[in-house]
């Protein structure tokens, strides 16, 4: 992902990130992350100082959120709303049903997995065995095996049977 890349990103994958320790390969990858502000809050409970390359737009469509929090949380709902508004390139988003709604909101989404793989295939990480197994124990992080295996052979670190 080169250039000006616009990336709005949910609560969870940054406090995820930084639990193991890589919230620094979101910028390395994408120059800065805009947040609405109820990840802003979210947040600040966890990491009272946000990173400097971490920005918070307001939604300026609260109605439009406001319609999406009947499905997800408030601060998915903002994310999503604020990456339409924004028109961004990606959407960082974990949980499932933000995801789709995300989707069927027309916005791309990435998650941890994919910024990991991301920033493995740009070498900035070395191997994603380390980062994945952090997520697992020390972000408490639900990963199925076959999801391990999975980004292990889009990284080439194990091959194809």
């Amino acid at each position: 992902v080169d250039g000006a890349v616009i990336v709005v990103a949910d609560t969870s994958p940054l406090l995820a990130l930084g639990k193991v320790g890589q919230t620094e390969i979101l910028r390395q990858l994408f120059g800065h992350v805009i947040i609405p502000p109820a990840v802003r809050a979210e947040m600040v409970r966890c990491i009272p100082q946000l990173p400097e390359w971490v920005r918070v737009e307001p939604v300026k469509n609260a109605e439009g959120a406001r319609r999406m929090a009947q499905w997800v949380d408030w601060g998915e709902a903002e994310a999503i709303e604020l990456a339409k508004e924004l028109g961004a390139d990606r959407l960082l988003i974990d949980e499932r049903k933000g995801r789709k709604l995300a989707m069927v909101e027309g916005v791309q989404v990435i998650g941890v997995l994919g910024v990991l793989l991301l920033a493995k295939k740009k070498q900035l990480l070395p191997s994603l065995r380390e980062p994945l197994e952090k997520l697992k124990k020390e972000a408490g992080f639900y990963l199925a095996e076959t999801l391990v295996a999975e980004v292990l052979k889009a990284s080439g670190e194990i091959e194809e049977r």
